[in-house]
């Protein structure tokens, strides 16, 4: 049945190709750009993200060729708090957010969706690789471009009204049917850094806004080893940039095992000292009835990261995951998304990673 469509339009091919697909398929579709900075350059400048003129212009005659209504709408207050003055913040309390995934989840299914459902609009339409099927998310036929794990932080109810029409082709074909429908982005760069952040400098970006907060680097026993600018800067498994002054006694590399906003300390240690066997998720989203009790699935701990066997189950408001394998470098604020094959079970917010076994 034909549906009243709004195309999330950001300016790259992808989001392009999965409007045109969308009014192939006989849909009434409204190209929209989200403008998601009061000043675009702000924050990146050329063919790199989705916050600057170009890209909206870019955007615009997308719709032209495709011959649909378009309109750019002004997010940029909302971006900012939810998902920059987010980013801040996360870093500030030693976390590592995924603010691609916040975006999802505060812009794009929530701000942009629920302005689309108000204007009678039946489904946003993304150029997200991922496949719904029959109200189920899966995984995008192409592995290497995969999106399902950003999209698992969205509810039942959202994906409801929700179209992914790339997720059944491989990028590069996407690329070859961008040319052949006329569209002048089918060679636009993929954008992989963060597109609030215009040299790509996430430390420079977090110390202009939090500023210096000098503090110790520590090993496991406490010795002091080097000194950090500030805590915000660093994550889990980070290996350079450490600023250590005193070699490890076994000569090997320290990557940083711990941030502590609350004593500013920054500890590391040896590479098997970031073995992680138990996950604590919080705020877990299921995209159906949880199970009762333990069952066996898979975990994926970062976007296009490795995933892993584990059992996981629900308990109280909290989501308990423990690994078959170890895991390293699992860093707190990431999503642990639960998959049953190619199909997403659940979606959680890290707030532990015990590294010995419970």
């Amino acid at each position: 049945m034909p549906l009243r469509v709004l195309a999330a339009m950001s300016g790259g091919v992808d989001s392009a190709v999965a409007a045109a697909r969308a009014a192939d398929a006989g849909h009434d579709v409204t190209g929209v750009h989200m403008a998601l900075s009061s000043n675009p350059q702000s924050y990146r400048t050329g063919a790199r993200g989705c916050c600057t003129l170009e890209d909206s212009r870019d955007a615009r005659r997308a719709a032209d060729v495709i011959g649909i209504p378009f309109y750019v709408w002004d997010l940029a207050e909302r971006f900012h708090r939810d998902v920059v003055e987010d980013f801040v913040s996360e870093y500030a309390a030693g976390r590592t957010p995924n603010p691609c995934l916040r975006c999802n989840e505060k812009i794009k299914f929530a701000a942009l969706l629920d302005r689309a459902m108000a204007l009678g609009f039946d489904a946003v339409c993304t150029g997200h690789y991922a496949r719904l099927d029959g109200g189920v998310l899966r995984r995008g036929v192409d592995a290497g471009k995969d999106q399902s794990y950003v999209l698992a932080v969205c509810t039942p109810e959202q994906l409801a009204h929700a179209l992914f029409p790339l997720g059944d082709t491989a990028k590069a074909d996407i690329r070859l049917e961008a040319e052949r429908r006329g569209l002048q982005v089918a060679d636009k760069p993929d954008s992989h850094d963060i597109c609030f952040i215009a040299d790509g400098d996430t430390r420079g970006f977090l110390a202009e806004r939090l500023g210096a907060a000098p503090g110790p680097i520590v090993d496991a026993d406490g010795n002091e080893v080097g000194e950090h600018d500030g805590a915000y800067a660093y994550t889990i498994g980070q290996r350079r940039g450490l600023r250590i002054g005193t070699p490890a006694p076994d000569g090997r590399p320290r990557y940083v095992l711990d941030i502590s906003p609350v004593t500013n300390t920054v500890t590391v240690g040896p590479r098997e000292s970031l073995d992680v066997h138990q996950i604590t998720g919080e705020r877990p989203v299921w995209l159906s009835e949880a199970p009762e009790g333990p069952f066996d699935c898979q975990v994926q701990l970062r976007a296009h990261g490795e995933v892993y066997a584990c059992t996981a189950e629900q308990a109280g408001d909290e989501l308990r995951i423990r690994l078959a394998t170890p895991a390293r470098g699992v860093a707190t604020g990431q999503a642990a998304v639960l998959y049953d094959g190619d199909r997403v079970l659940a979606s959680s917010t890290i707030a532990e990673a015990a590294r010995v076994p419970a």
